[in-house]
């Protein structure tokens, strides 16, 4: 464990922080829960930590559609004025942290090391855009804390409860996810589920939970009804307007954004046929299409297809 010495060292350097249980910023719903952190180290903003946050954690082995699942839930309920939070980890986490980008909304990260050292390493850019957008990263463990096996436990026990409520998107039976949702449930917040194939292994543990009690649910909407209740507790800190994520500008000037529409034109089109036909990555087409769906510009269809909406953007 560093001593103080250390710690002093770390902290000053540009954008961390020790938020310690009695500073204003310290999360109000963690207060609450069992055996809560006397400290936690933050990379970034600190105020983010006394937004209301929501949980959205599942498989590291997601399936493409798990992930772009995660990331529209991510983006729909970022853009409701929830902050996400998960555990930076590959596949859903991961996913869920980019929705929340994608949509101008903050996310924070919840690690399992010291908060000198992102793990996976191939996430450090992500978590350099977590902060760069107005986020954390936020770690109980301090510096110089290397990645053990029965650290990630503790950190999903900080995930839910610094959470209203927890979303699990595709998890085995043996997933870390379904940690988080243990915890949750330990904790009295809500669990939510998003049901899957039958014969999907990644779908068997949501489906335990839901058989335990989780709630079901298929769009951001069965979310944002089941916690008003939970939002209210939180108090007056939790309810400022200027928290709430920038509404997503309109694309209708943009050029990047009204060439990749003319390229898709009126037929359906997949994210490989519009990689194909603008020359663009997939991870930019994914990126721009899911700002057009957001707007309104384009729906999602069965397949991995989009099409434009004739009738313009929703207003």
């Amino acid at each position: 464990m560093p001593g103080n010495v250390e710690i002093d060292a770390w902290l000053c350097e540009d954008g961390h922080h020790v938020v310690t249980a009695s500073d204003a910023n310290y999360p109000a719903l963690l207060a609450e829960t069992r055996n809560a952190p006397g400290r936690l180290f933050v990379r970034g903003d600190p105020e983010v930590l006394s937004l209301p946050q929501l949980a959205i954690v599942g498989s590291r082995n997601a399936t493409p559609g798990g992930c772009e699942t995660a990331t529209r839930f991510a983006a729909h309920l970022g853009g409701a004025g929830f902050c996400i939070t998960s555990g930076l980890a590959v596949g859903i986490d991961a996913a869920a942290h980019r929705g929340a980008l994608a949509a101008g909304a903050k996310t924070i990260a919840v690690c399992a090391t010291g908060p000198d050292e992102v793990y996976p390493a191939r996430h450090a850019g992500l978590a350099d855009d977590i902060v760069a957008a107005g986020g954390a990263i936020v770690t109980e463990f301090p510096p110089d804390t290397p990645p053990r096996r029965q650290q990630f436990p503790q950190r999903n026990r900080l995930i839910s409860g610094m959470s209203v409520g927890t979303l699990v998107i595709e998890a085995s039976l043996r997933s870390g996810a379904l940690i988080t949702a243990r915890f949750a449930t330990e904790q009295g917040r809500e669990v939510f589920a998003v049901p899957g194939s039958i014969h999907s292994p990644t779908a068997r543990g949501c489906h335990s939970l839901i058989r335990n009690g989780a709630k079901l649910v298929e769009t951001s909407q069965d979310i944002i009804e089941e916690l008003p209740g939970m939002l209210a507790g939180l108090g007056e800190s939790t309810a400022q307007a200027d928290t709430a994520p920038t509404p997503i500008a309109s694309r209708d000037s943009d050029p990047e954004y009204e060439r990749l529409r003319k390229l898709m034109g009126w037929d359906p089109a997949t994210v490989d046929m519009l990689v194909n036909r603008s020359g663009l990555t997939a991870d930019e087409v994914s990126s721009m299409l899911l700002i057009l769906e957001l707007e309104g510009s384009v729906d999602p269809l069965a397949g991995g297809f989009y099409i434009q909406r004739e009738e313009g953007p929703k207003r």
